[in-house]
């Protein structure tokens, strides 16, 4: 797949799987689980989402102009949504954007992440 023309006729967009990363004091599972489930409710471009009582991971595309738009959307994923969804007081400990090119040919060669099902939120 090639870039994506935009509407206003500015830049081509392309598809970025990004793998965000948080961790920070322990929450009950129960809350963790519901408020991820609510940020995928909210963002329905969230493909999966894997968490514990003290970190989570969230796993999705997100389309984008570069690289540099995509992590700035993805840096701001969790903060933004921190008080909508009651997500845990969490920090940002990785992040990973990828082109789905890439994301592609390291599922092919074996060593990139599992595909992401089932999708949804599920505990580590």
């Amino acid at each position: 797949m090639g870039s994506l023309p935009q509407p206003d006729g500015g830049a081509e967009s392309r598809l970025w799987h990004i793998t965000l990363s948080v961790a920070g004091d322990e929450a009950p599972l129960k809350e963790v689980r519901r408020g991820l489930e609510q940020l995928a409710h909210d963002h329905p471009f969230l493909l999966t989402s894997r968490y514990a009582n003290d970190h989570a991971e969230i796993r999705y595309w997100e389309e984008a102009r570069d690289l540099h738009d995509a992590a700035a959307v993805a840096l701001r994923l969790w903060g933004e949504h921190r008080a909508s969804a009651k997500l845990p007081p969490w920090e940002i400990v990785g992040l990973e954007v990828i082109g789905r090119e890439t994301y592609h040919q390291r599922i092919a060669e074996g060593y990139g992440p599992p595909p992401a099902t089932p999708v949804g939120v599920h505990p580590f």
